[in-house]
């Protein structure tokens, strides 16, 4: 038996404890003086003689109708208790329904017990307009019928399913098997879960359904079939008188070992305190999600057990139903004093119906105040014993659960799940729940699946192909009637199998037609083998970076031509760089002109100067210095830019010389739409793709061998052959490895899926085989593999497959150019900014009487940019007195301009009073401008 063995008079027990309730001193307390409103309620129980678990709900209704009156002693109405059995049968169930609603009159009924009893209670109690309250019946079907007068004041069972989907996501377990009892409650909550797994990506491949009438060969044959699956992750949602048995067969068939997860819901784990221990010690190592009860229950529990036991030693223990049913009498105690609190000593008698009606049923009276009865429950809010009491649409709001293991005999709390968090820890803090103790004793978690154990091996099917076997090979010795499959794409799946941490039984089945021959279907035809079940996996596809590529001829390249040395840039890119050459050089004139004698001279001069100054760079020989920090800045961005454009033309140049010596007869699909060649394919879905580029079926050949492709190439398409082969990537690898000499590949032209191996979707082997699969990929093993089955012949050499050499454009360089404008321009904005600044007193001028125009001031301002800044220290390596002694020795000196001086500005000199120099000629002025200018300083300089 599940359930403690307790002394036979447990009738007698049961009226000690009614007894307790009635004489105890709280329950009487009563306001004096006051008239008391007695108002009936009905409670539906199952088995009270038979059931301890019931007798000690019934004593949490008492108590709650106790505590209520005992903080409330001035409410007039008082619950009036009418108590009912079902003996646990439905019919039962409703018969008593109608007697408490037509005999007794009672405005609500708590109960029945289980859910299925609920269901037919439910549309009785909306007829009468009595409410029907639930604190046990945690079916999500009850919530489907939608009727007004129902209160669910349990946890519907539907959930908790997001709670369990977050553990199987948790661990990564991707095949969940639900078992549960087959009843409406039963099946209800298996749709939520099995879409709560989905949003997970875990699937269901299995759905163990057990009748609660089953006998012990039955499950056990259950539990056989569930033995030889692949899958070993269950959840148990049934009774726990059901869960006994299963649990006690799955121990004797070795199901509850190292390997197997078993989570159970809430109805189960909400249960284990009145469970007995041998059952406990059966399942070691079981997950379960209960319902989170706050600290306050222990407070509970301790008063009502001293409470009980002052009269029995009987030992009761409470579950969360007792809680529910606490809960659900002190919200109908608040709700009844609401409605019936201000009216008379006497509650209003209910509506009766008209008395020819043929059946009890339809001959029920209808309660008067059942409405606000109903209204009154919906908004009542308080701090109940299980949690926050509050209710949507009838339903108690409650979605905090508790994770647990059972180990010992007891359940130890390793988490929570909230709607809010997800999965956590105890603290709250982390995601990491645990540790765990998992059947068998085993600290390490179950992957969740198992090869089965009926012996039977994994069928793997593979293609037949009629060329290029070096992907997979199918041989069949006639003597022997044996099959052997080679081949690269069989080695990586041997290679990536030995990987993984078990042993994978599994056998070649080759993908022929019933005589052998090939079936001349496509690798979609061979992977809806897989759909349809008659293949568990499938092995011989190309394993390799997938796209559709082409090859094509080539043609040995005698001599370059005399304009190669362009190709390395494109156009756009030499002409982008001339104008940066004639910007920079424009940019370091203005910068260095005043300061720098090697930017002076006539302008045709300056000009040459400039300009070859920012060529020069190219070969980084520039043929003078640079004085300004502002050119200095400048120069050194452009000398950067300068040297990653030489590099990359180096680069390219050196490789058009050196490396490209073949070029392909045709190098895009376009020049072979323009010229009208024909195409040569090998798979299929190749010549669909084709179509949509717009050959014509006339222009494309097939081809099984690559044998074949060579001929067909080498006759050329005027020549009834084809001009080139455009297949998958992998094909042409291998074709490419056998004739590199005479080809090359182009492309890929089109991107396409990768190919490897083809499992059932969510196949529990998928995740370790990729894993495995990467670990061979990412290796040496990888490369050993290659070279065996793609070993090139001894004559070929390693060609680029990329012959097309793109040449570079302003695009692969725009970021430098950008850049060294913006720091150019700034440099000249910097320098024209200063400039005028320093000379603002020509822009401003003083004197009002020869106020000058504004084109004069912009003439004065340019021959002041034109003229040497004799203030800059590349000008003062001579003293003014040794200027003046070296001018006076000069009798070729033109005759100095008479200056004059400004008042306002001391040592300065007004440019626009300047009596300029006469020159006999121009050669004469050129050859005087420096000393000109010489003069004028010392002029200027000396009082």
């Amino acid at each position: 038996m599940i359930y403690k063995k307790y002394p036979s008079n447990l009738k007698k027990i049961a009226l000690t404890i009614f007894f307790l309730f009635l004489s105890s001193p709280v329950s009487l307390a009563k306001p004096q003086n006051k008239t008391i409103i007695p108002v009936k309620v009905g409670v539906i129980l199952g088995d009270l003689e038979h059931s301890v678990t019931e007798e000690i709900w019934l004593s949490c209704i008492k108590l709650a109708i106790s505590d209520f009156y005992a903080s409330h002693v001035h409410y007039k109405t008082r619950l009036v208790l009418n108590i009912r059995e079902s003996k646990n049968n439905i019919v039962a169930a409703a018969a008593k329904a109608l007697d408490l609603i037509k005999n007794e009159k009672v405005k609500a009924i708590i109960g029945p017990v289980t859910s299925m009893e609920t269901s037919f209670v439910i549309s009785l109690g909306e007829e009468a307009r009595v409410p029907i309250i639930s604190f046990s019946a945690t079916s999500p079907s009850l919530t489907s019928l939608s009727s007004p007068y129902f209160f669910q004041f349990a946890q519907n069972d539907s959930s908790q399913v997001k709670a369990i989907s977050a553990i199987v996501k948790h661990f990564g377990w991707r095949h969940v098997v639900p078992i549960y009892v087959d009843t409406s409650s039963g099946e209800a909550v298996i749709p939520y879960l099995i879409d709560a797994l989905e949003e997970v990506n875990a699937r269901v491949p299995y759905r163990s359904v057990i009748s609660p009438t089953a006998t012990d060969d039955q499950i056990e044959k259950e539990l056989y079939k569930l033995k030889t699956m692949q899958t070993r992750v269950f959840v148990l949602h049934m009774t726990p008188e059901l869960c006994s048995r299963l649990v006690h067969k799955a121990n004797e068939i070795g199901m509850m070992t190292e390997g197997y997860v078993w989570i159970t819901t809430n109805g189960l784990t909400n249960s284990l305190k009145t469970i007995d221990f041998e059952f406990l010690d059966l399942i070691d190592g079981v997950l379960g999600v209960e319902t989170y009860i706050p600290k306050q229950l222990q407070q509970f529990m301790s008063r009502l057990h001293r409470q009980i036991q002052k009269y029995t030693t009987v030992r009761l223990n409470l579950d969360v139903f007792g809680l529910w049913a606490y809960d659900a009498t002190f919200a109908l105690a608040m709700a009844i004093e609401q409605v019936y609190g201000n009216t008379t000593s006497v509650v209003p008698q209910d509506l009766n119906v008209a008395s020819n009606k043929l059946t009890d049923l339809e001959s029920v009276a209808v309660s008067r105040d059942g409405p606000q009865l109903r209204q009154a429950l919906l908004t009542t809010r308080f701090q109940g014993i299980a949690g926050d009491f509050s209710l949507i649409d009838g339903q108690l709001q409650s979605s905090t659960f508790q994770i647990v293991n059972i180990n010992g005999g007891a359940s130890r709390k390793i988490g929570f799940w909230t709607p809010q968090h997800g999965l956590v820890n105890k603290t709250f803090l982390s995601s990491n729940i645990g540790p765990i103790i998992w059947p068998g004793d085993s600290l390490s978690v179950p992957k969740g699946w198992e090869i089965p154990t009926n012996g039977i091996k994994l069928k793997i099917g593979v293609p037949v192909k009629d060329g290029f076997i070096e992907l997979v090979k199918v041989t069949t010795d006639p003597s022997t009637n044996t099959t052997d499959v080679t081949g690269f794409s069989i080695d990586v799946f041997k290679a990536a199998v030995e990987m993984l941490p078990y042993a994978l039984p599994y056998d070649f089945v080759p993908f022929t037609n019933p005589d052998g021959t090939n079936t001349g279907l496509t690798y979609n035809d061979l992977c809806d083998q897989v759909h349809l079940g008659n293949f568990d996996a499938v092995v011989g596809m190309p394993y390799t970076e997938a796209g559709v590529v082409m090859v094509a001829p080539v043609k040995d390249i005698k001599r370059q031509s005399a304009w190669t040395f362009l190709k390395p840039w494109r156009w756009d890119l030499w002409l982008t760089i001339a104008c940066f050459f004639l910007f920079i050089g424009f940019v370091v004139w203005v910068l260095e002109h005043r300061i720098n004698k090697h930017f002076r001279g006539p302008p045709a001069y300056q000009v040459g100067t400039s300009i070859w100054y920012s060529f020069s760079t190219m070969v980084f020989a520039q043929p003078a210095r640079v004085y300004s920090n502002l050119a200095r800045f400048v120069m050194t961005v452009w000398i950067f830019v300068v040297l990653v454009l030489t590099i990359n033309y180096t680069a390219s140049l050196t490789s058009l010389y050196t490396v490209e010596k073949f070029q392909p007869t045709v190098t895009t699909l376009n020049d072979l739409l323009r010229n009208g060649d024909n195409v040569g394919y090998v798979r299929n879905y190749v010549r669909g793709i084709l179509n949509q580029v717009g050959f014509d079926n006339s222009k494309l050949k097939a081809f099984d061998t690559m044998e074949e492709i060579d001929e067909a190439l080498s006759k050329g398409s005027a020549n009834g052959g084809i001009a080139a082969v455009v297949d998958e990537s992998p094909n042409m690898k291998i074709f490419i490895a056998k004739y590199c000499k005479k080809y090359t590949m182009l492309g890929p032209f089109f991107k396409t899926d990768g190919f490897a191996f083809v499992f059932p979707k969510h196949s529990p082997l998928v995740r370790d085989v990729s894993q495995a699969l990467l670990n061979v990929t990412e290796g040496e093993l990888i490369m050993n593999i290659e070279n065996k089955w793609f070993k090139k012949e001894s004559h070929c050499q390693d060609l680029n497959t990329n012959v097309s050499s793109k040449s570079l454009g302003t695009d692969s360089f725009w970021v430098l150019f950008v850049f060294v404008g913006l720091v150019s321009t700034l440099a000249l904005i910097i320098f024209v900014a200063s400039f005028i600044y320093r000379h603002r007193h020509v822009l401003v001028h003083s004197d009002t009487d020869s106020k000058p125009s504004t084109s004069e001031k912009v003439r004065a301002m340019f021959k002041i940019f034109n003229e040497k800044d004799l203030n800059y220290h590349t000008f003062k390596t001579k003293q003014p007195q040794e200027t003046a002694e070296a001018s006076s020795n000069n009798n070729s000196c033109p005759r100095s301009p008479v200056l004059h001086h400004n008042p306002n500005h001391r040592d300065s000199y007004s440019v626009f009073d300047i009596e300029q120099p006469q020159y006999e000629s121009p050669e004469e002025a050129l050859a005087t401008t420096d000393d000109v200018v010489t003069v004028q300083e010392m002029h200027r300089t000396t009082p």
